[in-house]
């Protein structure tokens, strides 16, 4: 779980950490204690924006992974199909993307299908057991991305922690599991049907991000992904950094690794490595003062035309910008 959290001598390996499931609880603020399944419902639009106020839970699920094994190939189905098929679900189906706090060698993801690959041709490598060869196979480095779009058949391989951000959704259609068993003997279930319903067989997803960054003051920033679900910076400074928040929507900041202050009014608190921080979308300006140099991630739900403007107002080119809104 390094270099984020330390795990306590005998303790059991933890597979991966929930920053904003509802169960998740308030550490600071007026919220303190409470948890975020409990108080969103309740939040006014000066907490939630006035974009996010009367949805029944945050729409961002945000995790840190911390895989020692294979993951099971799955994939997740779009909010369409889960209207239709999962009446339960809410509506909401899974887009996500994952950025790689650190890797050790070997580590890799595979994500899309290799081309030439169809329903049928699938289907029978996953009955033959090698279903994992019909996937693309992507190495992973520190500070990489990569965007897996509902419908993209993908799996996580060992050596890496990994920051998951996506729509908050539980939906996943388990294909293949390497044949494991579950502590009873049993294997776990697959939904190689519904998986086959959803799974895209054309056009694949980009895969690694073409991050690229831009120079704003002391702050760094790199823009990594913006979707109609959620957009994702990397923040990198080792002086004051001055934001503002937006009406309209609340923002999340993953803190990587540094430590230092945020200050917004009269009030201020230390931010340090494995914190997120929910800043309310009425907090208007706030400061980042950090004591040592500070990596974060920067999360939102954007408004997609609000959102090239303002990299258009970075000079960035247009190009850039398709690239980024459509990854």
């Amino acid at each position: 779980m390094a270099p984020l959290f330390d795990l306590p001598p005998g303790g059991e390996p933890i597979g991966e950490v929930w920053l904003t499931g509802e169960s998740c609880t308030f550490a600071f603020g007026p919220l303190a204690g409470q948890s975020l399944g409990q108080a969103w419902p309740a939040l006014s639009a000066e907490w939630t924006g006035t974009r996010m106020q009367g949805l029944p839970r945050i729409p961002l699920l945000l995790k840190f992974l911390f895989p020692e094994d294979k993951l099971s190939l799955q994939v997740h189905p779009g909010d369409e199909y889960v209207r239709d098929s999962e009446p339960t679900a809410g509506g909401v189906g899974k887009t996500e993307m994952w950025y790689a706090v650190s890797a050790r060698a070997g580590a890799e993801v595979r994500l899309g299908l290799e081309p030439g690959v169809t329903p049928e041709s699938f289907r029978h490598a996953v009955a033959e057991g090698t279903a994992e060869q019909c996937l693309r196979r992507f190495p992973v480095r520190p500070d990489d991305g990569f965007f897996v779009p509902a419908g993209a058949v993908h799996t996580i391989g060992a050596g890496m922690v990994l920051c998951e951000i996506q729509q908050h959704s539980h939906v996943t259609y388990r294909v293949f599991d390497y044949g494991r068993l579950q502590a009873d003997g049993s294997p776990r279930e697959l939904h190689l049907n519904q998986a086959l319903a959803v799974m895209n067989f054309g056009v694949q997803p980009q895969g690694r991000i073409d991050a690229f960054s831009t120079q704003r003051g002391p702050l760094t920033e790199t823009f990594l992904v913006a979707c109609r679900y959620f957009a994702v910076e990397g923040w990198e400074f080792s002086q004051d950094v001055v934001a503002t928040t937006s009406p309209e929507r609340f923002e999340l900041l993953v803190i990587l690794s540094g430590g230092g202050r945020i200050e917004w009014g009269s009030q201020s608190a230390d931010y340090e490595p494995a914190q997120v921080w929910f800043l309310p979308a009425a907090l208007g300006d706030y400061r980042l003062a950090p004591r040592l140099p500070t990596t974060l991630l920067h999360a939102c739900v954007p408004d997609l035309q609000e959102y090239a403007q303002r990299m258009a107002d970075r000079k960035i080119l247009p190009a850039d910008i398709f690239k980024v809104l459509h990854p």
